[in-house]
């Protein structure tokens, strides 16, 4: 049995998760963490992760970015693989991820999705063949309580498009103004929050007199909870070093 730490247990992608672990067979929440004591679950929650007495196999991470870095602090500390879902995370944050999987097993990915994942893989590979005639554009929609913008996963595909390209292109986050005639090295990138989308992203190759869209749709918050409990599974007896969701597609 798989022995979890969820933190932000208490918000909507906490309770999901709860929903998919005590589904399966193999996995067990065995304790919580949250800014506010829950006392109404079936394992304990705590407001300081110092205070877990419970053997934990490895950490799922869908907190807040403020409460990231202390999250992180404690797995460190106690070397305890750790799947990090939180977005909007600081550049600081970023660069203490790469330092501790010097130390120890952490799985870091923008997207937990395996369609998502798939899909940057495909776009490396489309956009070298559309580099040349072709604008690039990437709108994503997320529902209206989403903080950071634009999405990590809107950046997954940037990216992706510009590893497949002979000439990197630069990122426009949005466009306003009286000139914003749009350059050839450029890749916009552009965010739109309402309502309670889970998550939509459309890359945009428009050339002369044709266009291709390239769309994924994330009918609901369970193919992200789903995905992070496969990159729990993955991540047990794994040695110390970064690990994302590009590797569990690949295996």
């Amino acid at each position: 049995m798989i022995n979890i730490l969820l933190t932000g247990v208490s918000g909507a992608m906490g309770s999901m998760l709860q929903q998919i672990i005590a589904a399966t067979t193999d996995c067990e929440v065995v304790a919580g963490f949250d800014h506010l004591e829950n006392t109404s679950l079936p394992f304990p929650v705590y407001t300081n992760l110092e205070n877990c007495q419970e053997k934990v196999d490895v950490i799922i991470d869908f907190s807040h970015f403020k409460a990231f870095p202390n999250i992180f602090a404690y797995a460190k500390a106690h070397k305890i693989p750790i799947v990090v879902a939180t977005t909007g995370l600081s550049d600081e944050d970023l660069q203490a991820i790469d330092q501790g999987a010097k130390e120890f097993p952490i799985f870091k990915t923008a997207n937990m999705s395996i369609g998502i994942n798939l899909l940057a893989k495909a776009l490396e590979d489309i956009a070298g063949k559309l580099e040349d005639g072709f604008d690039i554009e990437i709108i994503e929609k997320h529902h209206n309580k989403k903080i950071d913008a634009p999405s990590g996963t809107a950046l997954l595909l940037a990216d992706a498009v510009n590893d497949g390209l002979a000439q990197k292109k630069d990122y426009t986050f949005g466009r306003h103004g009286r000139d914003c005639r749009r350059t050839e090295n450029e890749i916009g990138i552009h965010a739109i929050r309402g309502g309670t989308i889970p998550g939509e992203h459309t890359v945009i190759f428009a050339g002369n007199d044709e266009l291709i869209e390239i769309k994924h749709t994330a009918l609901s918050k369970k193919v992200f909870a789903e995905g992070a409990v496969k990159a729990a599974r993955y991540l047990i007896n794994k040695k110390p070093g970064l690990y994302d969701m590009s590797m569990v597609v690949s295996d």
